[in-house]
Order: C-alpha cells, then sequence, then structure tokens
C-alpha cells in the first residue's frame, strides 16, 4: 500500500515537471511515453496548474486517439474557456453532454457549458444548462452548487424573465351572478310599482362554469445598474380563455368559451433603490398597456406605483405601496383610481411565516355608476412543516366595495367578498428545478343587490421555479 503510494505521487511530480517544461526528456531513454490514462492526468494537471495551451494539446491528442472520450471533451472545454475562446469551448461541452454515459458526465458537462455561456455573456442560456446540471447531480451537494451557481448566473443576467401557466377548473368564470332573479329598489320601482320589485336576472348574466386554461410572462431587461441602484425596461403579457362545461353551454347554447376571454399587454420603466443600510428597498415604476376582452379592445391605461420594504428586525418586514391609475375605456368607462396598501411580514419558529395587508382604493369616472371606494384586508400562513410532502401556505381576506350610486337600488351598491386560498407546493417533486404547484380559491360576494351575489370556486394546476 506504501509503495502504491509513493509510485503514484512520484508519477504526479513527475507529470507535473514534464508539464511544466516545453518538452522533456529522459536523460537517455528518449521523449518520454505516457499512456492514454497517464496523458489524461497530465492534462488535468496542466489546466489545474493553470497552462491551458497544454490542457488543449493534451485533450486534443486523446480525442485523435478516440473522439467520444467524454472526459477529454470536458477538459477541452474548460481550458478552452479559461482562454477565452467561448465557441470551441461551447462545442467541446456540447460533445461532452453528448455523449455522457454516466449522471456525473452529464452534471459535468452541464456545468461547464453554463461556464462558457456566461463568460460569453449568454446568461439565459446558461441558466438552462445550470437547470440541466441540478437535474443529473449526482448527490446533493453538487445539486447545492448548481442552484448557487443558478442564482449568481441570474444575478448578473440583465433579462430576467417569469412564466406561469394556469389550468383551472372554474366555477364562476364569467364573474356572473350566483342567483336567477333579484330584488330591485330603485328609483323607478318606487315611482312606478310601489316599492322593490322583483327582476329576473338573464341566464348569460348568472354564473358560468369552465376550465380556465392561460399564461402569463413578465420579462425585464436591466440596462444600468450600480451597487445599490438598478433602471429595468419591463414587458408583461398574459391572456387566459375558457372551455365551457356542458352544463354552461345548455344554460346559454350561443355562448362560447372565447367570448370572455382577457388578455393583456403592457411596457413600462422600473427603478429600485436599496438602502444604505440595505434593511429596506424603494421601488418605483410606471406602466402603459392595453387590455382585450373577448378579442376585443377594452381599456388602455397607465399605472404608475411606488413601493418602500423595510426590515424592522431579521424576522420582521414592513411593505408600504401606492399605485396611481388612469384608464382609458373602449368598452369600460374611463376611470382614475388611487390605491394606498400597507403590509407586515413576519417569520416563526420552525419555517413558518405570517403575512397581515391593508389596501384602500378608490375610484373615479365621468360615469357615476363605475364609482366607488374599497378596503381590502388580507392575511396568511406559511406552515413550517411538509403536509403529505408539499408546503402549504393559507390566505384569507375580506373586501368591502361600496358605490355611492346604482341605477337598482336608492341607497347604492354595497358589495361584501370572503375569500380564501390554499396552496400547495410540492418541492420534492423537481424536473429541472421547477415543481408544481396546485392552489384551491374561493370567493362569496354578498351584495344589498341581489343581481351582484355570486359564488366562485377554482382549482389552479400550475408549476413554479424551485429556485
Amino acid at each position: 500500500m506504501i509503495h502504491h503510494t509513493i509510485r503514484r505521487v512520484g508519477f504526479a511530480l513527475g507529470v507535473a515537471a514534464w508539464v511544466a517544461a516545453p518538452f522533456a526528456y529522459a536523460q537517455d531513454a528518449g521523449p518520454l511515453q505516457l499512456s492514454p490514462a497517464q496523458m489524461q492526468e497530465a492534462a488535468k494537471l496542466a489546466a489545474q496548474s493553470g497552462d491551458m495551451a497544454r490542457a488543449v494539446a493534451f485533450a486534443d491528442a486523446l480525442l485523435t486517439r478516440d473522439p467520444q472520450d467524454v472526459n477529454a471533451h470536458l477538459i477541452r472545454a474548460y481550458a478552452l474557456r479559461a482562454q477565452g475562446r467561448y465557441a470551441p469551448a461551447q462545442e467541446a461541452a456540447r460533445s461532452a453532454w453528448r455523449l455522457a454515459g454516466s449522471a456525473e458526465q452529464k452534471y459535468n458537462a452541464a456545468l461547464v457549458m453554463a461556464q462558457a455561456l456566461s463568460s460569453d455573456g449568454k446568461r439565459t442560456r446558461a441558466q438552462f444548462w445550470l437547470r440541466r446540471a441540478v437535474e443529473h447531480a449526482p448527490s446533493p451537494g453538487h445539486a447545492r452548487r448548481a442552484t448557487r451557481d443558478f442564482k449568481y448566473v441570474r444575478q448578473r443576467n440583465p433579462w430576467q424573465t417569469h412564466l406561469s401557466f394556469t389550468l383551472a377548473p372554474n366555477s364562476n368564470i364569467n364573474n356572473g351572478s350566483s342567483r336567477d332573479s333579484f330584488l330591485s329598489d330603485s328609483v323607478l320601482d318606487r315611482l312606478v310599482g310601489g316599492g322593490p320589485t322583483v327582476r329576473e336576472i338573464n341566464p348569460e348574466a348568472q354564473a358560468l362554469s369552465g376550465i380556465e386554461i392561460g399564461g402569463q410572462v413578465q420579462s425585464r431587461y436591466r440596462f444600468a445598474q450600480s451597487e445599490r441602484r438598478a433602471h429595468d425596461l419591463r414587458l408583461g403579457l398574459s391572456y387566459r380563455t375558457y372551455a365551457l362545461s356542458q352544463d354552461s353551454k345548455d344554460q346559454v347554447p350561443d355562448a362560447r368559451g372565447r367570448d370572455y376571454a382577457f388578455g393583456s399587454a403592457s411596457i413600462g420603466y422600473g427603478f429600485k433603490h436599496l438602502r444604505a443600510d440595505r434593511r429596506g428597498e424603494l421601488s418605483l415604476g410606471v406602466d402603459l398597456g392595453q387590455t382585450f376582452y373577448g378579442g376585443a379592445r377594452y381599456a388602455s391605461f397607465l399605472r404608475g406605483h411606488a413601493d418602500q420594504s423595510y426590515f424592522v428586525d431579521q424576522r420582521t418586514k414592513l411593505r408600504f405601496g401606492l399605485v396611481a391609475e388612469v384608464e382609458n375605456g373602449q368598452r369600460v368607462s374611463d376611470s382614475e383610481s388611487v390605491s394606498v396598501s400597507f403590509g407586515v411580514d413576519r417569520a416563526l419558529s420552525g419555517g413558518s411565516g405570517v403575512h397581515l395587508g391593508l389596501t384602500v382604493a378608490d375610484q373615479k369616472s365621468p360615469n357615476a355608476l363605475h364609482e366607488y371606494s374599497l378596503v381590502r384586508l388580507r392575511g396568511g400562513y406559511l406552515l413550517g412543516r411538509e403536509v403529505m410532502g408539499a408546503q402549504v401556505q393559507i390566505g384569507l381576506g375580506a373586501a368591502l366595495r361600496d358605490y355611492d350610486v346604482h341605477l337598482l337600488s336608492v341607497d347604492g351598491r354595497r358589495d361584501v367578498e370572503i375569500s380564501f386560498d390554499v396552496t400547495a407546493t410540492f418541492r420534492d417533486i423537481d424536473y429541472y428545478g421547477f415543481t408544481p404547484q396546485v392552489s384551491l380559491t374561493g370567493a362569496k360576494t354578498n351584495s344589498n343587490i341581489g343581481v351582484y351575489d355570486s359564488n366562485r370556486l377554482g382549482l389552479n394546476i400550475g408549476i413554479v421555479s424551485a429556485f
């Protein structure tokens, strides 16, 4: 055992000395001859010592002998990247990935490809290859390293994109009434009928059920950044359409799911400023956009926001927000709205967390029927322990929306909404760094005008990034 160790050390020292010189010869025996295994070890030592040209030469020699030598491709990719030769480094890494026969080889190939792409300024593609590295990591430690590299590349990437997809059975896709009749108490009812009048609700105004299918893209390009400030250009796209249930088709034979489709497109600017003590961040932004309903333009909008976060301590964060919006309606009345919000997040022991939030809003419009004030309360709780292999978050909400004027009531309109949501994220199920997420949502609205009473229950199935 000792003799074997000494022989290995002696070989390594001999190869290291040979690598360090342009040519090495035994004193009387001519050029030093290396076996393929010894040449591979010499290539590794050359790369470790910073002699990338010699490492590439060794790798090329190995590949001349065996073009399918995965380790030679890996060494070549590593050395070429260190030389700043990013295109051939990526080609070598891609060959290693294609020829890899084990999880460890795939992991190494994905990692070196990501390094070459990131150095070449192609950080979005580098993030994709780091997700591949996580997927094929031979151990949890390897996965943690690739995840850490992913977060580092993402932080330096000027492009950042978030995708979300929705497949959700929904009991009320059109926000319709849960009633088929209601009691109308308008001025006309009192003048003509002498009091409140029972009115029928058209089938198309009643709740329709179906399946929601949609997606959303949020992307930003960070065109300027310093240690504490960042400037972003932002792009947002979203679209959702529906497949009506058979009951809804029977209820409204002429209705189609795409009649209720809703989409939006926006472009904007964002600014972030980190406090000097790094205990909070100011975020400012403005967005210009257009919404669509049923395939036609619905309203264009200009929205501005200001948000301030502040860490009171390591466990408690406060949030303050202000949003102002001007809407120019094509199929809805023009409006101007302002909302102010306050929230607090508190991390609890055992990984649990709690959130409380309050929002107050007011909307003005040339059409008095579309003017209202709103107060919304929101609470959330994150369970610190998994439930059936899932991380669970529970939310509860209550809102009061008050309209001073309405044609169907002399007292205006008042809607009270109670809502809940339960979201389960299955962290143990992971594919390329994405995990499944299931959300159950529900809301019940009671109004003093029965036509606005509604019930809604939905189940959303989607995927989210695990890191």
